[in-house]
This record gives structure tokens, sequence and C-alpha cells, in this order.
């Protein structure tokens, strides 16, 4: 399994942000994650509930600057400052922030149980073209033999700052679990393949 990496983001750029992009809440650097399974399992996160509605989150930017004041009134120490999954139900949904970890007494911390597999995928495009990239990226854990379930999305941009960092990018966060029936269809593929 990889590590967790804090890699150079790659979406950072010389060009110096106007005044209302100096507002925006997107992340200065992301984890580089794409392509790759990761085991976030024990790490320390911030998590805030949300409403949504059919999947669509109600008041978001209010609701991400909510959670950033918190992580300021806590003094706590984001591994990658400003990103965060966002997890979107019928009528709920929640916020999550990687940590350093900590010992903080706030009702919204806690550890995420372990394993926690999840796959990732850089999706260029904004959140109107990414059912494709999910597509591909379900494919491509199904071949594994790992069972999808519940999806993340990891806003890098937003309409402040996506031209200046070259495009609108989503980080696509998928948790997994190991299959024995996907693993047994795919051992039969590649049994038929090998007979061929």
């Amino acid at each position: 399994m990889d590590e967790v990496t804090n890699a150079p983001n790659e979406l950072s750029e010389t060009s110096e942000p106007t005044a209302s992009e100096a507002t925006c809440d997107c992340p200065d650097s992301y984890p580089n994650w794409d392509g790759q399974d990761i085991d976030l399992g024990r790490h320390c996160v911030l998590t805030l509930s949300i409403p949504t509605f059919i999947h669509m989150p109600i008041a978001y930017d209010l609701q991400r600057k909510k959670q950033r004041q918190e992580v300021a009134n806590l003094e706590l120490k984001e591994r990658w400052p400003g990103f965060v999954l966002t997890q979107l139900g019928m009528l709920r949904g929640k916020m999550m922030r990687l940590l350093e970890d900590t010992e903080s007494p706030s009702r919204h911390l806690s550890y995420l149980p372990r394993p926690f597999n999840v796959h990732a995928k850089l999706h260029h495009g904004d959140i109107g073209t990414v059912r494709k990239t999910l597509g591909e990226m379900q494919m491509e854990m199904v071949d594994k033999g790992h069972l999808p379930k519940e999806l993340y999305l990891g806003y890098l941009t937003c309409p402040l700052c996506e031209e200046r960092k070259n495009g609108a990018r989503i980080l696509i966060v998928r948790r997994w679990i190991e299959s024995p029936r996907l693993k047994r269809l795919k051992e039969r593929r590649a049994a038929k393949t090998k007979a061929v």
C-alpha cells in the first residue's frame, strides 16, 4: 500500500492572485494520490456534517469557511491546508479534513478506522464532466477485485482561481473493501484469457 505523501502542488503558478482570488479557500497543495490505492486508516480527521439536497451541498462555501475557522480556533495543523474531502448524500453530507495527530477535545475530531482503503483519481474538469472519470475509476477498482463504497470529492479549484491554476480539477477519492466474489471473477477471467 502506498504511503500518503506530501507532494508538490501541480496547481502552483508564478502569477500573483487577484484580490478576489486572495479570498479563495482552495488548497495551495494536495496529496499526490492520482491513480493510487491509499490506506487512510488511523488518520486524524476533523469532520463537519453539512446539509444537502439530492446530492447537492447547501451553502457549501459557508460550511467550508466554518470548518476552516474551527481549525484555526482549535489551533489544529492540517496535512494539506484547505484540502477538504466532501461526501454528498441525499439530505446530509460531510466535510473531512486530514490533520496531524492531536489530542484536541473537539467532538468533531476522530480517527478513521483501519483499514480505510481508498482509490484516487485526478479529474481535469468541473463537477459537470466528472461522470466519465467516475465510470473509468469504478471499472479499474472492480477489475482489481475491490468493491466501491463511499465517494469523496476534493475540490482543488473554484471559479475564482481555476484560470490561474490551468483549469478546474477535482481529486476523486473512493473507499473500497476487498470482495472475494469479485476476486474469483477476476481469477476466472484471467484463466480464460490464459487458456485462449
